[in-house]
Parts: structure tokens; C-alpha cells; sequence
């Protein structure tokens, strides 16, 4: 066979039995990189069965993976590590899931129309996954139903921690999922401040769940397992290669209604996951941070780059960002409010020709304010019962006011 495979809709094909297909899934994901375009297409055209039948066979029409598949099945028979890989999972208390389970996260189905410019093959494969290893009793979907993913920095500053703890424990107090990807840093902070709020918290993995990566975030990771989830693509005992997180990163962006990014360098794992995010026209939420700092260039690059990018600076704005119409709300921040905010336009003419210090009479403050006598005869009855003049024996007065407040 020729060329690519066709993107168009896939044609109708006897439906593999569940083993069948789960099995081939975690074949395919062992033979290719999670993510590979035609090994995808070839999965949904003709069924993971026929695909892992044509990749052993050598009917390949990439040559990168023809040279993969080639190098990965002098190792081992994929089917044999798929069935080593289920037995692993068992005795770790983990699970696959396949797009025919009903808790299948049919948002990740969106990275079948994702295309994106450059980037290499990871910027090219960015297809859906073929399957989801889950540690953890939480329904993959409903869990992420609700989800929002904050992402930053592994090299956080204190300022960035603080602010990622108020609004990932915000988060999980509404209800919310918090999803990242357990690294150090800005990752760590929104996972710890999920499970201090007793909510819940997805760590997705470049790595088998039975070895997540960090291993000082290990107790981490058990917290998580316990209460929330670990997921990944790849199988249990797989490592976590450097590349495999820069291809982890679309399956945060595409699994959650948006993400907040809190720090991230010039060139950082958060900043592409966040190109996910704009790319599959998610929430795109940005913390700004001071000019100064290098882990702020790259949230301040998205802002710059791309007027999607929401800039917000709390828990509240994040939760408007991600709610349905109507369902948070607050008032835009103001400063301190005074009693003469409220004062109509003649009333507020009045108090201004009060002087500061000393009195004036009436007919001064009518010369002054340019107004009628008999309106600031009237005006200075509303600002005395407002508190905001006072009358003595030689004239009209400015009230005491604190020292703090001003005119």
C-alpha cells in the first residue's frame, strides 16, 4: 500500500471482540509512540486487530515507522508484552481503557482533528490514544468531566506555588478535578493543594503508573492513586523518556475544559501544552507574573501571542472562565468605596468648593461651585445629613474625616 491513509470516515469492518481489540490496542501503543497518525487511522479504518496484523506484516506506508516497528519487534512479540503488560496491571490494582468502555474520555477524541504547525513528529502526532492505563477507582470520564489543568514551572518560585495553592484548592473546593502532570514545581503544588482541599486530582504520566516519575513525589503519587488518579499511555514499567512528556502534554490540554498555566519559562512543557490548549480552543487561562522573573517570560509570551489567552489573577476569575453562563459571578475589584461616591453631579460641585481647612459662607461656595445660591442651599442640607459637611457659627465646614481617608 502506497501513501497515508485517508482522514476521511472510516469504512464499515466486522467489530473486533472487547479482548481482542483491547489486547491489539496495547500491542499498537508498545510497537508506536502513542499519538502516530497512520497507525491511528489505520486503528479506526480497519480496527486495532487488522492495524497490529499489517505493522507485523510489514505493510507500512511510513517509513519512520516501518523502521520503528521493525526495531521494537526484534525486542519482544507485541502481543505476548500486551499480555505480560495486563498481568502487571492486575497485581498493581490497575486497569486499560479502550474507546468502547463507558468510561472513556470522549474529549480526547478531539485530537483526531487537532493539526498544528511544526514541531516535528511530535507536533504531527498528536491523534488520540488507543488506550489509558488508570491506577485509581475514579471513573475515567466523570472524573474528567469537570476538570481543569494547571501546569507551570518544575523550577517554581514561592510566588507562583501561592498562587497555584489558592486556586487549585479553590478549584477542587467547587468541585472541580485538578489535572497536571506530577512534576516538581508549579505540578506538585496544584496536585498537594487538590487533596488538602479533599478533592480530586488526575496526575497524567510520561510513564507506566507503577513507576511514577519523580520518584521524590513518590509519596505523592500514592496520595493520588488513593483518592484520585494516575493515568498514561504508555504500559506499566515503561519509562519516562524525555519525549514522551511533550507528547503527554495533549492529552492534558484535550481531557479537561481548560487549563491555567502559573509559570513557565521561554521554553517549557507547560507553554506546548498550552498551544494544545488554544489549538483545541479550550479555556486558555494565564497568571501573569513579575517582568523580572525568567519563569513568567513564557506565560507573558502567551498573552502577547495569542488574544485567546485569558489573562487571570484568582480563584475567581479561573472559576468564571470554566463555569457555565451565570454560575460564578463577582463584582469587578474597586477600591475602597466613600459616601461621596453616591453624590449626585450639583452635591458633589458643592463639597469640592468647601475649603480644606476654615469655613466659607454660602454665597462663597455658590461663587465658587458656579451655582445658584438657592441649589447649594439645598445641596448642603443632603451632604450634612450624609455626614459629609458641618455648619458653624461662622460658616460651612468639611466633617472631621480619619486621617487615612482621603478628599
Amino acid at each position: 500500500m502506497n501513501g497515508n491513509p485517508p482522514d476521511g470516515p472510516a469504512p464499515a469492518a466486522r467489530p473486533p471482540g472487547p479482548d481482542e481489540d483491547r489486547m491489539a490496542r496495547i500491542a499498537l501503543t508498545w510497537l508506536a509512540e502513542p499519538g502516530n497518525r497512520t497507525v491511528w487511522t489505520m486503528t479506526r479504518n480497519e480496527g486495532a486487530p487488522a492495524a497490529l496484523a499489517r505493522l507485523l506484516s510489514g505493510d507500512i506506508p511510513d517509513p519512520a515507522l516501518r523502521a520503528a516497528v521493525l526495531a521494537r519487534t526484534a525486542s519482544g512479540d507485541p502481543r505476548r508484552l500486551a499480555e505480560a503488560a495486563m498481568r502487571r496491571a492486575e497485581r498493581l490494582g490497575a486497569r486499560v481503557v479502550v474507546p468502547a468502555d463507558p468510561e472513556w474520555p470522549r474529549r480526547v477524541e478531539e485530537l483526531g482533528t487537532l493539526e498544528l504547525d511544526g514541531g516535528g513528529r511530535i507536533g504531527h502526532d498528536v491523534r488520540p490514544p488507543l488506550c489509558l492505563w488508570v491506577r485509581g477507582a475514579q471513573p475515567l470520564d466523570e472524573a474528567f468531566h469537570r476538570s481543569v489543568a494547571v501546569v507551570g514551572a518544575r523550577a517554581a518560585t514561592g510566588y507562583g506555588v501561592h498562587v497555584t495553592t489558592d486556586i487549585a484548592y479553590g478549584l477542587a473546593e467547587h468541585g472541580w478535578a485538578v489535572v497536571s502532570g506530577g512534576a516538581f514545581g508549579i505540578d506538585a503544588a496544584a496536585h498537594r493543594a487538590a487533596l488538602a482541599a479533599g478533592g480530586l486530582t488526575i496526575a497524567v504520566l510520561a510513564c507506566g503508573v507503577d513507576r511514577p516519575y519523580p520518584v521524590g513525589n513518590t509519596a505523592l503519587f500514592e496520595r493520588i492513586a488513593d483518592t484520585g488518579l494516575l493515568v498514561s499511555e504508555w504500559p506499566p514499567g515503561s519509562d519516562p523518556l524525555r519525549h514522551r512528556f511533550l507528547i503527554r502534554n495533549r492529552v492534558i490540554a484535550a481531557a479537561t475544559v481548560g487549563a491555567v498555566v502559573v509559570e513557565a519559562a521561554a521554553r517549557s512543557g507547560a507553554v506546548q501544552t498550552m498551544g494544545r490548549v488554544l489549538s483545541l480552543r479550550r479555556k486558555a487561562m494565564v497568571v501573569p507574573g513579575p517582568i523580572s522573573s525568567a519563569m513568567s517570560v513564557g506565560c507573558h509570551r502567551l498573552l502577547r501571542a495569542d488574544p485567546a489567552a485569558r489573562l487571570v489573577t484568582n480563584l475567581q476569575q479561573v472559576l468564571e472562565e470554566v463555569g457555565s453562563i451565570g454560575e460564578y459571578y463577582a463584582d469587578p475589584p474597586r477600591g475602597r468605596e466613600h459616601d461621596r461616591d453616591t453624590l449626585d453631579e450639583e452635591s458633589a460641585l458643592v463639597l469640592e468648593a468647601v475649603p480644606r481647612r476654615g469655613t466659607a459662607s454660602a454665597d462663597q461656595l455658590a461663587a465658587t461651585a458656579g451655582l445658584s445660591l438657592r441649589t447649594v442651599l439645598r445641596r448642603l442640607s443632603l451632604l450634612e445629613m450624609t455626614g459629609l459637611v458641618v455648619r458653624r457659627d461662622d460658616g460651612i465646614a468639611l466633617a472631621p474625616r480619619p486621617r487615612s481617608a482621603g478628599r
